[in-house]
């Protein structure tokens, strides 16, 4: 049975009879004006407010009420629940109820009282038409807020409860974004409404069970621009009729050295440690796709929506001792258990049905020592691979010879690309990423070069005007220098 918002004044007759004669009545919660009065009155009953005391999460209190209700339940004839407000309304407890119930052959029959939403309504002068999202404090996440459309968040029981909320919406609003509290809607003498920026939300202190918190729709830039719809949206204008000239002539063919150039710009961050640049680069990078993504959709293939829905499919597929029953207990089992739904996928579409090499998984446009490297790793992963570093040493060795006795440029090609290959398997071997490890000599050979330039022109000399050993000497500092950071 719902209480409403307010005073039993609000109250049908009907249930206000109800609760006078109820036997054995429970309520969730003595912290609302029409329990303090029915208690005036002499009624009887019991809350559950200790309950909340007995744990630390909503979700736990909710499970506890609900299941004592259904022993009560069983004991009883017949027993009844006040909630605050309507009992469909936010109110957990009573869902858990319907849920549950029927399977111990338990009737619930649920009698509304007034939703705290009219009082809510009333108070902010809102028009519910226009659109509003109804959220629970007690368990808000960022991806429920549409900033679009008004928003109304409900038991804001305290201070604790009003920071997490404040955290939440962080995520998607500005600091100095206003939010309004509204305190006991509809009740005479107790409604207030105060509003305040985002961040002060949890130095407010007249928190109480009648709390909600209304956040105003807005299409604000600052806002918006955070949401995945607003840069599909853009992606879409800057392709229409009325778009971008050059963005409209694109097709994927002429943007695709763009994904490749953007990739190695975000790698260029990471080696530089810059989380600034990395931010911009990345978005850089999510444009391509994104260009792709409205391309496809645009001829009728698929929007960026499948190809979200196609990696989250996958993730939970390949992950199965996360979201399975599949066990794995360090990074290699996870790697195994990868390997094996990749191998049952392929399968399944059957890609079996005819001979194909293990190789061919790698993509044919990676740079030429990264390609390099994954055909060692399949090839290893095969069977086909060095017993020991020696072996691998001598193989060095035996190419470096064949190189220096070649006598022809075609023939010094191809036995330079032999070295660089077996020198590439020699780094898989030692569990460093070749790429990795020339682009550690590359930022190094930059640093070093850069300095002498620098010392050049320090001294108002060119490169003709130095010695190799001004230039060499300017080097070994430099090298000092880089040795002195680490």
């Amino acid at each position: 049975m719902g209480l409403g918002a307010g005073s039993l004044e609000g109250l049908p007759l009907g249930l206000y009879k109800t609760l006078k004669n109820a036997q054995h009545l429970y309520m969730r919660t003595d912290h609302h004006p029409a329990a303090a009065e029915l208690a005036a009155e002499g009624v009887a009953y019991k809350s559950f407010d200790e309950v909340y005391e007995a744990h630390d999460q909503f979700p736990d209190v909710y499970e506890d009420i609900a299941a004592r209700l259904l022993q009560l339940a069983s004991e009883h004839e017949e027993i009844v629940y006040a909630v605050p407000g309507h009992p469909l309304v936010a109110e957990q407890t009573v869902q858990l109820l319907l849920q549950r119930a029927p399977q111990l052959g338990i009737v619930v029959d649920i009698k509304g009282g007034q939703s705290f939403l009219d009082p809510i309504f009333t108070a902010l002068y809102m028009d519910p038409a226009d659109g509003f999202a109804l959220l629970d404090a007690t368990s808000l996440r960022a991806e429920q807020l549409q900033p679009g459309i008004h928003t109304l968040i409900c038991q804001v029981y305290d201070r604790f409860v009003a920071s997490d909320v404040k955290l939440t919406l962080m995520e998607v609003y500005p600091d100095e974004y206003p939010v309004t509290i509204v305190n006991a809607a509809g009740v005479a003498g107790e409604e207030k409404i105060h509003s305040i920026p985002l961040y002060q939300l949890d130095r407010y202190d007249e928190f109480t069970n009648l709390t909600t918190l209304f956040v105003p729709q807005t299409m604000q830039d600052n806002v918006i621009n955070r949401q995945f719809w607003r840069l599909k949206e853009i992606i879409r204008i800057l392709r229409s009729p009325e778009g971008c000239p050059w963005d409209r002539e694109q097709t994927h063919q002429s943007i695709r050295k763009n994904l490749i150039e953007e990739t190695y710009e975000v790698l260029e961050t990471i080696d530089d440690e810059d989380p600034d640049a990395m931010c911009e680069e990345m978005g850089d990078l999510l444009l391509q796709i994104m260009l792709h993504a409205e391309m496809a959709e645009e001829d009728g293939y698929f929007s960026v929506y499948d190809v979200v829905q196609t990696l989250n499919e996958k993730l939970i597929r390949r992950h199965p001792h996360v979201f399975g029953e599949r066990k794995a207990e360090s990074a290699e089992e996870a790697l195994l258990n990868w390997q094996d739904i990749k191998r049952e996928e392929k399968k399944a579409k059957g890609v079996d049905r005819e001979f194909s090499s293990v190789l061919d998984s790698v993509p044919r446009d990676l740079p030429s020592i990264s390609r390099a490297y994954k055909f060692q790793k399949k090839a290893a992963e095969f069977g086909f691979d060095w017993e020991t570093i020696t072996d691998l040493y001598d193989k060095v060795k035996e190419e470096w010879e064949e190189l220096r006795e070649a006598q022809t440029d075609e023939h010094r090609k191809e036995e330079l690309g032999d070295l660089l290959f077996v020198i590439i398997n020699l780094a898989r071997f030692m569990r460093i990423d070749p790429e990795e490890a020339l682009a550690l000599t590359n930022r190094k050979f930059k640093f070093r070069f850069s300095y002498i330039e620098r010392k050049l022109h320090e001294a108002g000399k060119t490169s003709k005007d130095a010695t190799l050993d001004e230039m060499d000497a300017w080097w070994e500092e430099a090298k000092q220098l880089q040795k002195e950071n680490e």
